[in-house]
Formats: C-alpha cells, structure tokens, sequence
C-alpha cells in the first residue's frame, strides 16, 4: 500500500520535474496542467484498462458539479435516548422530545450546534455546549410537566342542576365538598329529588346549605320532618269528627 501511495510522487519527479525550469508559480501551474493532460492522463492506466481522460469522458455525464460553498465539516455518532429524554456527548446531554426515549438517534456534531436525527427527519437543534463537562441542555417543549386533565362533573350533578338555583349552589357546594366527585352523596340525592316533593325537599336544602351540613342521612330527616310538619297537616276540627 505504500508503493502504490508513494509511486505516482516518484512519477512526477522523474517524468515533470526533471530537467523543467520555470519563471514563477504562474509558469508552474501552466507546464504540471499541460503535462497532465498531454502526458498523465493520456497514458492508459492498468488498474483503468484505458487512459484517465477516457475515463473521465466517459463517466463526465454522470458527475455532480460541486457546491459553491463547501458544507461545514461534522462528526457522526449513534446515541440511544436514555429514560430522561437526553443524548450524551462529551460528557454533555442534549434533550430530545421524550416520545424518542429508548430510540437510537444519529446525532451531528458540528463546530458550534449539535442536530439530532432520525433518518432524515430533524429532531432537535442545540448550540454545542463548549468549555464546561456534565451540563445538560433542554430545548423549549421537551419534556413539558404534565398537566391534570380537568375532572368532568358526575352525571348525577348535571340531572340535578338546572332546576333551582338553591339546588344548584347545594350540588355545587357537595362536589366541592368532596373534591370533585362525590358521586354516592349526589346519587342519593337525586334519589330525594325523585322521591320527595319539591318544597320540603328545597326547604331542607336550604337549611344544609346555611349549616354547610353535606350528610345525607341527616338531609333527608330534615326533608321528612318537612314533610311531617309543614305540607301534609291534617285537620282536626272538621265535620266528620
């Protein structure tokens, strides 16, 4: 393998260099660009089959120009997500979106940013952390705190509401009360409201809802002694006494 690297420079010294004087590197450059293409590239090549300059024209069509401006320079490296949402490199982490944890990611290490990759799809563009070992890095939007999703309110609550505004501050107050459900206290009273009629039902509601008293037991005692004393008294003078 070194032969073959050194010989071509051999080459050029016993076949251009050789016996050539030149004015300056202006004339330099013109004579090793003519003996390139009248002598080098002209002279079948064994590992070729045929001269360089008949391989070019036949592979020319097929070639790429090159880009104006040439891409910057960067290192790749395979990293797994660990169970933070992080990469490692050079002793620094990078954030991820946490749905890659557990996911092998190409990660692009260049002068200044570090990209990170899936295929060919982008998942996140960090500024190189330079000069400082162990420090971690997340991005706006990764990893964002989980927010509680907002309780919606026992079926038993929305039969209940809408008929008396008293009803409604009472229901209010029970789910309040147990924190945002109390699902058995609420059924019970539907049952009341289903079972009892509405004035000493409203009326033992209110005298609960002045004391805060949310037991259901002692409310419908309340209903019954509303019932007892105020909406079904009998007469005791009448005719057929």
């Amino acid at each position: 393998m070194k032969g073959r690297i050194e010989r071509p420079f051999s080459w050029i010294e016993g076949n251009f260099l050789a016996g050539r004087t030149f004015r300056d590197f202006a004339d330099l450059n013109a004579q090793v660009l003519a003996w390139c293409e009248n002598v080098a590239n002209a002279k079948p090549k064994r590992a070729l089959g045929v001269a360089p300059s008949a391989a070019y024209a036949v592979e020319r069509p097929c070639l790429q120009p090159l880009p104006a401006v040439l891409p910057p320079v960067y290192q790749v490296v395979e990293r797994v997500v660990d169970l933070q949402g992080f990469v490692s490199l050079e002793t620094n982490r990078y954030s991820v979106p946490e749905r890659w944890v557990g996911k092998a990611l190409s990660v692009y290490l260049y002068a200044t940013e570090v990209r990170v990759c899936r295929g060919e799809q982008l998942l996140a563009v960090h500024a190189r952390l330079l000069g400082v070992r162990d420090t971690k890095q997340k991005l706006p939007g990764h990893h964002p705190t989980p927010q509680p999703r907002p309780r919606t309110p026992p079926r038993e609550a929305t039969l209940l509401q809408g008929h008396d505004p008293l009803l409604d501050a009472y229901v209010a107050a029970l789910v309040r009360q147990a924190h945002g459900r109390g699902v058995r206290p609420l059924r019970r009273l539907l049952d009341f409201k289903r079972t009892y009629p509405k004035e000493p039902l409203l009326a033992a509601v209110a005298q609960a809802l002045q004391f805060g008293l949310f037991d259901m037991g002692r409310l419908e005692h309340m209903i019954l002694q509303q019932v007892a004393g105020d909406f079904f008294n009998l007469d005791d003078g009448g005719d057929d006494a």
